[in-house]
């Protein structure tokens, strides 16, 4: 009886060890396309749904480690948790009831993580700078040689000269407003090259030029750009250093700064530059009602309706990049613009030919652009 017994629990050991064997095809690889931190699991279970499964990993192929526990359903997961490039590593799964049984598992397997120079998901973007950078240098090339390139009119910057010398006729000072961001701002620095070009035309009719800063970083740039255009027009002398100075860091104590500036000294001309936000309106209409021209230019599109509404000119969002080569007229500047615009136009017809090819039910720019 105690023989038959034994024989009994053997034998139940045993057809729980089968039943638990490793009878689960597991496969592990490095993750495609990434620096080398993701390896890729995947698996195929045809048996009775477990309550969750085990993924357990190891350096050593010895000593695992429980790392993750998932919905029984995935026959997949990318394994990214502190895993490093060039290094080894091995999986197993098991798959476990509610009472934490396991019910199969899975051999050992090893996959070595690596990084990819080139993430081929990104080929798209690839095609499209350089297709961008040959616009470029293209026509970088061809205003070097002299090509005439035709760049479309900004009323407001044609403006300028006009504004300068109503302003000397007049005998009045003329407001740059940089805007209220500081230099780590694009928009700042957009402004910031047209102070030049305007500093030039004020040291060439001798007039006054007034620019309230409101960022110690801005300050100490505008007045050396002020002071080299006036360098640059053989008058050095004319330069007043306290035409450019700080007013305050608080946007509204800024604002109000200004405002005053514009209410004591009625300029003829002011010119809001840069990004601005809140105070936008505050400081055009101040300048509409001291009846100064104005223009404006900012690429903060919940501030261009209320420069629109107020200022005589505005220069919408990129207009405002774009006034450095526009102003400049130099080659390099000039065809950056142009093949930048260049580059635009062929991402536009793209994205138009795609939606007609769709309409007919033919992806392939589609799928391109998706790229997996």
């Amino acid at each position: 009886m105690k023989k038959i017994f034994v024989f009994c629990v053997l034998l139940f050991l045993f057809g729980s060890s089968v039943w638990a064997s490793s009878n689960v095809p597991l496969t592990a690889q490095d993750h495609p396309d990434d620096d080398g931190s993701a390896i890729d699991l995947s698996w195929k279970y045809e048996g009775e749904l477990p309550f969750s499964i085990w993924i357990e990993r190891s350096k050593d192929g010895k000593d695992f480690e429980l790392i993750s526990k998932i919905a029984p359903a995935k026959t997949y997961i990318t394994d990214g948790k502190n895993i490093k490039p060039g290094n080894q590593y091995y999986y197993r799964l098991k798959f476990v009831d509610a009472q934490s049984n396991i019910m199969a598992s899975t051999d050992i397997v090893k996959a070595k993580s690596e990084a990819q120079w080139f993430n081929s998901r990104r080929t798209p973007l690839l095609v499209m700078v350089i297709i961008l950078s040959a616009a470029i240098l293209y026509f970088i090339l061809s205003a070097r040689k002299g090509k005439h390139l035709f760049i479309r009119k900004i009323a407001g910057l044609d403006t300028i000269e006009e504004a300068v010398g109503r302003a000397t006729e007049l005998g009045k000072p003329l407001l740059f407003v940089p805007g209220i961001m500081d230099l780590d701002n694009i928009q700042t620095l957009a402004g910031l090259n047209i102070l030049s070009h305007l500093a030039k035309k004020v040291a060439k009719y001798d007039s006054t030029l007034y620019v309230p800063v409101s960022k110690s970083m801005v300050l100490s740039t505008a007045k050396e750009i002020v002071k080299e255009a006036y360098l640059k027009v053989g008058r050095p002398d004319a330069f007043d250093s306290d035409s450019v100075f700080y007013l305050t860091d608080d946007q509204f104590g800024y604002v109000a700064g200004v405002d005053g500036i514009i209410v004591r000294e009625k300029p003829a001309a002011t010119f809001y530059l840069g990004a601005f936000y809140a105070e936008s309106l505050i400081l055009a209409e101040t300048g509409f009602e001291s009846g100064a021209i104005q223009i404006a230019g900012t690429a903060m599109p919940s501030q261009i309706p209320f420069f629109v509404a107020a200022c005589d000119y505005t220069l919408i969002g990129e207009e405002l990049f774009a006034a450095s080569a526009y102003l400049s007229d130099q080659p390099n500047q000039l065809g950056c613009l142009k093949g930048q615009d260049v580059g635009k136009a062929l991402i536009l017809i793209t994205i138009f030919v795609g939606i007609i090819l769709d309409i007919f039910g033919v992806n392939i720019i589609t799928n391109f652009l998706q790229m997996k």
